[in-house]
């Protein structure tokens, strides 16, 4: 008969096989090459813990003194992945070396499941961009937080496109058009300026709505779209896949649309407030370093290691982006009286106005001013001083011959009324040309801007031809004198009544005659 053992004969037993489990494994970790393998990654694991904190689904364990940012699939974080000294949050990043915090970026490309963890305090800072800003701000539901946008990071200069199939050649060709676009999202903005300059609204296109900008690429490819808006690369490799396909313009031209902002709760930017100033010097410095060509590789190392890709795609992704300094962010957030250039606010009010026209809205999103906090921006000017931390400068055009006769990009017919013979502008028209032409103008800040001035044939064909010519100039140095642009950015050309808008060629009526008394915009390339 077996003898049954006692409750302290068992607990016995327990610890000496847990002990012989406990020293076999240690022999195995300490004398055998896959335990020092599994050793040494246990260890790398804890240290990552220890310098990142650990994260709860609702972030209330993780490490105070790490800022957590989000980012997504894009060069214009190269300045601060540089100066972090990579993404995750380290001890040999300059943000703890000069500022005594840690920085960890994350790569989130699902703004949803962003805008989730943000709410749920698994991120302190999201980025977006200003035109779309209005649809996190309008919200009740995101709004309760007090969203704020404190900086600005970048402008794009090339990474969004229009691309148009056969027999599209300007923007005004798209009307009654097929358009995918990525709805919501920058790609609307992109879309609703082009027509702009065309004289068009939102609804003489047909919207294809999809849910990004590859999905718009790979519509493209279809026979169920006539043109689409989309991210670099794919504004190459999708026209290159249809044939007589084209890129019809991209924000290089249209150079101050599409601008990149972060953003924080208010709770956040006032309780963290040195950690947020800190943040936002130390991107400043990392953008006015990487103006040195050697710096850039770096940069463009981190940025590959981020999202996966090779450093060449990253230097690629680099390029398409203008890295805003302390003097842009100084004009961007208004804080520059002299600056007449595009801001934020000229951004998020239109688009905010726009979202609730496309149904992507149901309420206009609070003013410009309710949703920023310019307190690290305004504490860094006495920091961030020199002309490596200085805005960026106009563009600067030259003249060329073929000016008068490029092929433009799109025209925009505009009715300025003259008195009978006259060319100086009146407080009407100048009216106007704020309301109709100058923002497209300042839009588009890398294309020159072709005006045309015509007459009906009142009077002799010279003198029509000279009133003519007076009357497109005088629109060029209001523009020049109210609004800071480059006189060469304009083209003169005086058509006389030489070219009456069609139906209206005789003059024979008194509406034609105002009808061919007109200007006519036109942005073509530099």
């Amino acid at each position: 008969m077996a003898t049954r053992l006692t409750g302290f004969s068992k607990l016995i037993i327990t610890l000496l096989i847990l002990t012989a489990i406990f020293f076999g494994v240690k022999y195995f970790l300490d004398n055998t090459d896959t335990g020092k393998k599994i050793k040494q990654e246990s260890q790398k694991t804890a240290q990552d813990k220890s310098e990142n904190g650990s994260t709860s689904s609702d972030g209330a364990n993780r490490d105070p003194n790490t800022l957590r940012v989000q980012l997504v699939t894009w060069g214009g974080y190269a300045p601060g992945l540089y100066f972090n000294e990579g993404a995750a949050a380290n001890s040999n990043s300059r943000y703890f070396k000069d500022y005594g915090f840690k920085v960890d970026f994350k790569l989130e490309n699902d703004l949803l499941n962003a805008m989730n963890a943000w709410i749920a305090g698994e991120y302190d800072v999201l980025v977006q961009t200003a035109d779309a800003f209005p649809l996190y701000t309008a919200p009740k539901d995101v709004n309760q937080y007090g969203p704020k946008a404190f900086m600005q990071v970048d402008w794009s200069r090339g990474g969004d496109a229009v691309i148009v199939k056969r027999n599209i050649n300007t923007a005004n060709d798209l009307k009654g058009k097929k358009i995918a676009v990525a709805v919501p999202s920058p790609a609307q903005t992109l879309l609703n300026s082009t027509l702009e300059a065309a004289g068009l609204k939102y609804s003489d296109v047909e919207v294809i709505k999809t849910s990004d900008n590859l999905k718009a690429a790979e519509m493209f490819r279809t026979k169920d779209v006539d043109a689409a808006v989309v991210w670099s690369p794919d504004d190459v490799i999708a026209t290159r896949d249809v044939p007589v396909s084209k890129i019809l313009v991209t924000t290089r031209e249209q150079s101050h649309i599409i601008a990149d902002i972060f953003f924080a709760k208010e709770e956040l930017l006032n309780s963290k407030k040195e950690m947020i100033q800190g943040f936002y010097e130390g991107w400043m410095k990392g953008v006015a370093e990487l103006k040195v060509p050697s710096n850039q590789s770096k940069a463009a190392r981190y940025l590959a290691e981020l999202n996966g890709i090779p450093v060449e795609d990253a230097k690629g992704m680099m390029q398409n982006v203008y890295w805003t300094n302390h003097g842009d962010n100084l004009n961007f957030f208004g804080l520059n009286s002299g600056y007449k250039g595009q801001k934020g606010q000229d951004l998020y009010e239109k688009m905010a106005k726009k979202f609730v026209e496309t149904k992507d809205a149901e309420t206009i999103a609070p003013a410009w001013r309710s949703v920023i906090n310019t307190t690290a921006i305004q504490a860094a000017n006495e920091t961030l001083t020199g002309g490596s931390f200085g805005a960026e400068t106009p563009k600067v055009f030259t003249k060329s011959n073929d000016d008068k006769t490029v092929a433009p990009i799109s025209s925009k017919p505009i009715s300025i009324n003259f008195e009978s013979g006259q060319f100086r502008l009146s407080e009407n028209a100048k009216t106007i040309i704020d309301l109709q032409f100058a923002e497209v103008a300042r839009i588009f800040g890398n294309t020159k801007v072709r005006i045309e001035g015509n007459t009906d044939i009142v009077g002799s064909k010279a003198s029509n031809q000279t009133l003519s010519q007076k009357r497109a100039q005088s629109v060029a140095d209001y523009l020049k004198t109210e609004y800071g642009m480059d006189p060469n950015k304009f083209v003169i050309v005086g058509n006389g009544s030489g070219k009456p808008v069609p139906g209206c060629e005789t003059n024979s009526s008194a509406d034609c005659k105002a009808k061919n008394r007109r200007t006519e915009f036109q942005l073509i390339p530099d």
